[in-house]
C-alpha cells in the first residue's frame, strides 16, 4: 500500500511535492509529501534521486468527469466533442507508447478504463470472463490512481493494448485540470463514484447498438458479421449485470432509441435521442425548452428550419428516473442543414454558452463527426458546454475558499 502524507498551511499559495524514485505497485511514488510554500521551483539531487516539484495551487485542482457506456457506443466521438469545447486537439502522450489509449489536450486528460484490466485477452479467455466482468478489472488500482490524480499526484498508469490484447508497461500521467475517465466501469465502484464531480452515461438501445457495432467493427477492425453477433450475445448478460445499472448514478444520460416518426422503422438511420438531466446536481442546471418545468411538444419544421421526411420533433418536460427528479429534452429526427440549428438553439435556455450561437458553431466545426445530423451530436455538444461551465464554477468556488476562511 502506498504511503502518502499531506500537510496544508492555508496562508501560503503554492503546492510542492517531494518524491523518491521508489515506486509502488499502485503506480505512484512510495513517499510523497504535499505542502504549501511561496516559491515555484523544481529541484533534483542525484545522490538520493529525490525530486521536489512546486507549482501554483490552481494547478492541482483536478475536476474528474466520468463517462460510462458499452463498447462501440460513441464514447470516442463524445470525447472529441468534449475536448474541443475546452480548446486544443486531444492527442496521445508525446514520445510514449503509440498504442496508448490516453488522450491529452490543453486542459483535459482522457483515460480509458480498459487500462485497468487485470487480465489480458488470453487470461480472460482462460478464465472464461469478459472485459465487462469485475473480476477482469483492478478497481483498487483504479480508485487509488484516480484519487491521486484528483489530489494533484502523478501516477504511472498501466496500458491495455487493444491491438495485441496484452498489458503493456505503464505510462506517466500528470494531474490535468480536467480528468475524464471513460469506459465500462467509471460508476461501478462506489469509491471511484465518490471521486466524480460529474457523470454521464451513454445509453444506446439494443437495436441502435447493433447497427453501430457492425459499422465500426466491420469497417475499422475487420470483424465478420457472424463474429460481431456472437460477441454481442456473449457480452449481453455481463452488460445487463454490471454496465447498464450504472446509469442510475449518472448526472446526465444520453439515451438513443429508434425513431417514432416512421412506423415500424427497421433501418435505424433516423434516431430519437433523449437527454435526461438529474435535478439538484451542484453546479449543474438542466437545459430547458421554452419554459422551465413545463411539458412541451414542438415541431420546428417550417420557414426557419428545413426538414425532409420524416421531419423533426422536440419534447421537453419533468419526469422521474430511478427515483430521481429529472428534466428530459428529446429530439426525434435529423437536421438537413446544420447552419439552421441556431433557430433551435435560440429556443433553448440554460445552455451555458459563452455567446449566441456557440452550440451551432461547435456542431458546424465537427460536421463530419458521427451523429452530427441528429440528437446524439447535438446533446453531446450541449453536455460538453455544461461540463465547461461546471468546471469553471468549481474552480471559482475553490478560489473563494481561502478568502472565506480569512473572513
Amino acid at each position: 500500500m502506498a504511503v502518502s502524507t499531506v500537510y496544508t498551511i492555508q496562508s501560503l499559495n503554492s503546492t510542492c511535492s517531494i518524491s523518491t524514485s521508489t515506486k509502488t505497485n499502485l503506480g505512484f511514488h512510495q513517499k510523497q509529501v504535499i505542502f504549501y510554500t511561496t516559491s515555484t521551483k523544481k529541484y533534483s539531487t542525484q545522490k538520493f534521486n529525490t525530486f521536489i516539484t512546486c507549482s501554483s495551487a490552481d494547478e492541482t485542482k483536478t475536476v474528474v468527469i466520468g463517462l460510462a457506456a458499452d463498447s462501440g457506443c460513441g464514447k470516442s466521438t463524445f470525447m472529441r466533442r468534449l475536448t474541443s469545447v475546452f480548446g486544443g486537439a486531444a492527442e496521445p502522450p508525446k514520445g510514449g507508447n503509440p498504442d496508448s489509449n490516453t488522450l491529452i489536450s490543453d486542459m483535459t486528460t482522457v483515460i480509458c478504463l480498459d487500462d485497468y484490466h487485470s487480465l489480458d485477452r488470453t487470461g480472460r479467455k482462460e478464465k472464461g470472463v469478459t472485459a465487462l466482468d469485475p473480476r477482469a478489472n483492478d478497481f483498487d488500482l483504479m480508485y487509488e490512481q484516480v484519487k491521486a490524480l484528483k489530489s494533484g499526484i502523478a501516477v504511472e498508469k498501466p496500458i491495455y493494448n487493444h491491438v495485441s490484447g496484452l498489458l503493456d508497461p505503464p505510462e506517466l500521467i500528470k494531474p490535468p485540470k480536467i480528468l475524464v475517465i471513460e469506459g465500462l466501469h467509471p460508476m461501478f465502484d462506489e469509491r471511484v463514484r465518490e471521486l466524480l464531480d460529474f457523470s454521464i452515461y451513454l445509453d444506446i438501445s439494443n437495436e441502435v447498438k447493433f447497427a453501430w457495432k457492425i459499422q465500426r467493427d466491420m469497417a475499422e477492425r475487420g470483424h465478420s458479421l457472424e463474429s460481431i453477433k456472437a460477441s454481442i450475445e456473449a457480452r449481453k448478460p455481463d452488460f445487463d449485470a454490471y454496465i447498464d445499472p450504472q446509469k442510475q448514478y449518472a448526472d446526465a444520460v444520453i439515451e438513443v432509441l429508434p425513431t417514432q416518426l416512421i412506423p415500424d422503422d427497421n433501418e435505424g438511420k433516423v434516431l430519437r435521442v433523449r437527454l435526461i438531466m438529474k435535478e439538484g446536481v451542484k453546479y449543474f442546471n438542466p437545459v430547458y425548452l421554452f419554459d422551465e418545468g413545463s411539458t412541451i411538444s414542438w415541431i420546428p419544421c417550417g420557414r426557419k428550419l428545413t426538414c425532409s421526411y420524416p421531419g423533426i420533433k422536440f419534447s421537453y418536460g419533468p419526469d422521474t428516473y430511478f427515483g430521481n427528479e429529472v428534466s428530459v429534452l428529446e429530439m426525434d429526427g435529423q437536421f438537413d442543414r446544420l447552419d439552421e440549428l441556431i433557430y433551435v438553439e435560440s429556443h433553448l435556455s440554460s445552455l451555458s454558452t459563452k455567446f449566441y450561437g456557440e452550440v451551432t458553431q461547435q456542431m458546424l466545426k465537427h460536421a463530419d463527426f458521427p451523429g452530427s445530423s441528429n440528437g446524439t451530436g447535438f446533446f453531446q455538444t450541449i453536455v460538453g458546454l455544461k461540463i465547461r461551465d461546471l468546471y469553471e464554477q468549481i474552480v471559482a468556488s475553490k478560489a473563494a475558499e481561502p478568502v472565506a476562511a480569512k473572513a
